[in-house]
């Protein structure tokens, strides 16, 4: 199949050329209905500024990800017109090609078992700036205002004058941009504010970005560690799992001695 033709939309959403193929493939007949589904569903909530994924639309995993091709551009589009800098558009919306990569090291294959995850993106108000992912939300039914959501990319480490730089884009970025829904408050739910990993690394950068946080709570996750530090689903054959680096060691020593990982939720001040 030819991958010329989309030549710059796999550029925008940084496909591999390994995936390339397939997603040309997917391309090269007009979308049926499933497709269509998904393109209205995502449609709907360009624009509007949702927290949740989209989970209702009930259509196969190779049509939301010809979906998601084919609705990136006009979100992209969308940026342009809020005046959004190309290159964080790009930025933003290449997290497209990044879960095409990790599909094939969780699972060996072409797919896109994240498809829910990167509607969020499509919606045009989860962008990333430096090292972090900005999600703008309302604050919830408890609270008025606006909140970033906080997300972590898997491509970079996370030294403090990373995170530094990205927190003082976000806070440039979302003023200038969005000066009608000014956010105060940055959250972030995630396996690395466990205060267990920071108890276990207190001198290694995770342990330096979780305490940036003030801790609300914490619910259990039994498999988020293993998931996003080795990229395998489920606590099936932890024994064939390389255990080199510390944080591997961490990860499943805590598992080994009968312990759950949980999710942390926790907060900062902008």
């Amino acid at each position: 199949m030819e991958t010329g033709t989309h030549a710059e939309l796999f550029k925008l959403l940084d496909i591999s050329a390994e995936d390339a193929q397939e997603c040309a493939a997917l391309l090269a007949t007009p979308p049926d209905s499933n497709v269509q589904q998904a393109l209205d569903a995502m449609k709907a909530r360009l624009g509007t500024y949702p927290v949740e994924s989209i989970t209702a639309v009930d259509a196969p995993e190779a049509a939301w990800i010809e979906a998601l091709l084919r609705f990136a551009p006009l979100v992209h589009a969308y940026h342009l017109e809020l005046g959004i800098e190309p290159a964080v558009s790009a930025a933003s919306l290449a997290d497209v090609g990044l879960q095409l990569r990790i599909n094939r090291r969780v699972h060996g294959r072409f797919g896109l078992d994240t498809w829910g995850w990167l509607t969020l993106h499509m919606a045009g108000n989860l962008l990333r700036l430096g090292r972090l992912q900005f999600h703008l939300v309302p604050a919830g039914v408890s609270a008025s205002g606006w909140v970033l959501g906080v997300h972590i990319p898997e491509d970079g480490g996370l030294s403090p004058a990373l995170v530094d730089g990205s927190f003082a884009e976000a806070r440039a970025f979302f003023s200038r941009h969005f000066p009608d829904k000014p956010a105060t408050v940055a959250t972030c739910d995630s396996w690395m504010l466990d205060p267990y990993l920071s108890e276990k690394l207190p001198n290694s950068n995770i342990a330096s970005f979780a305490r940036r946080f003030t801790l609300d709570r914490c619910t259990d996750a039994p498999t988020d560690a293993v998931y996003f530090t080795f990229r395998q689903r489920g606590l099936q054959d932890l024994e064939k799992l390389p255990r080199e680096t510390s944080l591997q060691r961490v990860v499943l020593e805590r598992i080994d001695d009968g312990g759950t990982w949980q999710l942390g939720h926790g907060h900062l001040a902008l």
